[in-house]
């Protein structure tokens, strides 16, 4: 096949768009692959067009190759099954709603679980007909607050969507192992560099999950290793061991010190070892962080966090783990609707009496004693022991994680890494079995309570996160399984001649079953080769000056060799290229 540049619907920028932040969308917006049609949307031009089935084809191939069957839902969708699932509230605004004519209400799917599920009790009934997955790669909508980055993070996106459906946990073991094995082929594939990581389900539901990261300084996920063992693990998945619980006896009583101007951490801490015999850290002090949280149906109430003061609360590990729920940091209004809470001076005692809920960071065992807020301006008390002088309701993981912390598998410390999430795998379980009575009649006659999985993979995000890794300051450098196309003829000249060995050029690669991509344009070299490099075709032909002599030239586009070949071999020697 022949695509012709001069009637390619093709228009190349020079400049980066003003909008954008990450390579990824400055390239493949001024390479001609895609436009911005409003925040979160784009339209995909031809070129990106191309990039984006043969990714999809990669997926799909690995899909239907262990067995998983392809189906296709509407994006638009009744509002009644994500009711049943509570997940009509849950989603909150990330959620588009509308109402049709006649005022019922619909919704553009976010993901699919509950169709899935309908559509499977609606066929299946006897456990014979288990079990089964099936996939569609369809559209998602979701109504991101902040969409950006270009294609990495929009309100409208390509998503490769599969489910798992078995009788028993063991039989969705193997579901999830099947996923995660065509995952690994898929991203082998498209040759990323990336991580699987321990995760959280979130609004997911389930237990088992794991997310697939391609690393990236650009990504907005935050992962960690440890330096000696397999552990990875996403930010908001990873698990502070607690310590061993102390004695509350050999613990001296908690007394409150007049600590004037001491708001902060730093300034409490230098107060104190300036004016007790005792030398204090950070890490010896209790940091209560009020925010405020909506759950789904409910009003806003207000929640208390502590975590020890040599750390920050981590807000996304926070809305991880609090989700469903919305969560917001407290505004001046809030402190004056309740003024027992004295800024930079909060303590438990204030917190607890006045019924608000406070979990603690799980290193605040029984027995460990804590410098934190008296509830009173300029007052602090020290030796406030858990257990003895208050008890938090609840434990939450929430505190950052910072590099060198210790891994909690006990092997080694955490470095931490910057990635995109690609893919994301759940044993969901029987939480959407149990909304809709999923069941199938076993062979002792008796109901069997169906168990599923959940596989999401980003497609239309893989562009872009491939255009993160592969490219460089000239432009993009497409891996050629996901090239628009294979070979990139550059006719550097408006000479007839070198136009008609163009032509004749690209008709014997297409005949070799070649995908071309033929630069007949009436512009200059310059403008050629620099198009060339921007658009990313893996190998590059130039018929230029040497053709007189009865040589052209192959370029590598990602290592920049430059190779002079006879005319007479050139065809076979591009077929061996692309096909080696």
């Amino acid at each position: 096949m022949i695509t012709r540049m001069s009637s390619l619907f093709l228009r190349t920028l020079r400049e980066d768009p003003a909008d954008a932040e990450v390579p990824s969308h400055k390239l493949l917006v001024r390479a001609g692959y895609v436009r911005r049609v409003a925040p979160g949307g784009y339209t995909w031009l031809p070129l990106g067009l191309k990039v984006l089935r043969n990714i999809e084809a990669v997926v799909r191939e690995e899909m239907d190759a262990f067995g998983a069957q392809e189906i296709q839902f509407p994006a638009l969708l009744p509002k009644e099954p994500y009711e049943a699932t509570n997940r009509w509230e849950e989603y909150g605004p990330n959620l588009f709603r509308l109402k049709d004519r006649k005022g019922a209400d619909y919704l553009l799917g976010p993901t699919h679980e509950e169709m899935f599920t309908l559509t499977v009790k609606g066929e299946y009934s006897s456990y014979k007909d288990y079990p089964v997955t099936l996939y569609q790669i369809q559209t998602k909508y979701r109504d991101e607050a902040r969409p950006r980055a270009g294609i990495l993070r929009g309100r409208e996106f390509l998503m490769k969507d599969s489910y798992s459906f078995d009788l028993t946990d063991e039989g969705l073991s193997q579901s999830y192992k099947d996923h995660r094995d065509a995952y690994i082929r898929i991203f082998d594939r498209l040759g990323l560099e990336y991580v699987i990581v321990s995760a959280t389900s979130g609004a997911m539901g389930g237990s088992a999950s794991e997310e697939f990261l391609a690393v990236a300084e650009t990504g907005e996920d935050t992962f960690v290793r440890s330096t000696e063992s397999g552990y990875a693990a996403n930010v908001e998945a990873v698990t502070t061991p607690a310590p061993p619980a102390q004695s509350i006896d050999d613990k001296p009583a908690a007394q409150v010190h007049h600590t004037p101007n001491t708001p902060t951490i730093e300034t409490l801490v230098d107060f104190l070892n300036a004016n007790t015999d005792r030398k204090f850290t950070a890490a010896d002090t209790l940091k209560n962080v009020l925010v405020k949280v909506k759950r789904p149906g409910k009003d806003w109430e207000l929640l208390a966090v502590a975590v020890p003061g040599d750390r920050e609360v981590d807000f996304k590990r926070l809305e991880a783990a609090l989700e469903p729920a919305e969560v917001a940091m407290l505004e001046a209004a809030d402190f004056a609707k309740n003024s027992f809470l004295v800024k930079g001076y909060i303590g438990p005692g204030a917190i607890q009496a006045n019924g608000i809920r406070f979990l603690a960071d799980p290193r605040v065992v029984t027995g460990t004693a804590w410098v934190t807020g008296a509830d009173k301006a300029d007052h602090h008390v020290v030796d406030l022991v858990a257990g003895r002088d208050f008890t938090p309701d609840g434990v939450i993981d929430v505190a950052e994680v910072r590099e060198g912390d210790a891994s909690p598998d006990g092997k080694g410390v955490l470095v931490a890494a910057r990635g995109i999430e690609i893919g994301h795998i759940f044993q969901l379980g029987r939480k959407y079995a149990d909304a809709f009575s999923l069941d199938a009649l076993g062979p002792d006659s008796k109901p069997v309570r169906i168990t599923m999985g959940s596989y999401g993979v980003g497609v239309s995000r893989l562009v872009a996160v491939i255009a993160e890794q592969s490219h460089d300051d000239r432009g993009l450098i497409w891996p050629r399984n996901v090239a628009p196309a294979d070979v990139h003829v550059v006719v550097a000249g408006k000479d007839e001649t070198l136009m008609a060995a163009g032509e004749d050029f690209a008709k014997q690669l297409s005949a070799k079953g070649l995908k071309v991509l033929l630069d007949d344009r009436k512009a200059s070299p310059g403008v050629k080769f620099a198009d060339a490099e921007l658009v990313g075709i893996p190998t590059i032909l130039v018929i230029g000056r040497g053709l007189k002599d009865g040589t052209v030239e192959v370029k590598d586009r990602r290592s920049g060799e430059r190779v002079e070949v006879p005319v007479a071999e050139a065809v076979d020697h591009l077929v061996q290229v692309v096909n080696s």
